[in-house]
């Protein structure tokens, strides 16, 4: 099966394409976030189309405390909403700390902060897809 990992933020939304049999993911370009979430669940939509996938994951923050801004939560699940109004398949994963992950993992190519930032979001996607990639082969071991 054929994946979009999307790491979606309020400034950017990272791109990565995934094969789940395989468990390779590899990172596309991200695209700036356009401020509304309808335009935003278009232009994954579109991207879908284009990678031919049967399946968007997108990366949800999960608060480790409870009395935290569930803000970018509620966000993340009114986007996989909309897209699955649009009759797409949509699953959330666990995407925390996987910028954070992605940019210390950046950091041992050598490459200059602007171009880490650069790359940033598509491997913080990376690490969304491998996430599902884990917690769909633990399913299938049970």
């Amino acid at each position: 099966m054929r994946l979009l990992g999307v790491d979606w933020g309020s400034r950017r939304i990272g791109f990565a394409v995934g094969e789940l049999e395989v468990g390779v993911a590899s990172p596309r370009t991200p695209l700036p976030a356009s401020g509304s979430l309808q335009t935003d669940a278009s232009r994954i939509a579109a991207m879908a189309a284009v990678e031919e996938v049967e399946r968007i994951v997108i990366g949800l923050p999960v608060q480790p405390d409870p009395e935290g801004d569930p803000r970018q939560q509620r966000l993340c699940r009114t986007l996989a909403d909309k897209l699955r109004a649009q009759g797409l398949d949509v699953a959330l994963v666990d995407e925390s700390l996987t910028s954070v992950e992605a940019e210390a993992n950046l950091r041992t190519t050598g490459e200059p902060a602007a171009h880490r930032r650069r790359r940033r979001d598509g491997e913080a996607a990376c690490l969304i897809l491998e996430r599902y990639f884990s917690e769909s082969q633990d399913e299938e071991k049970r």
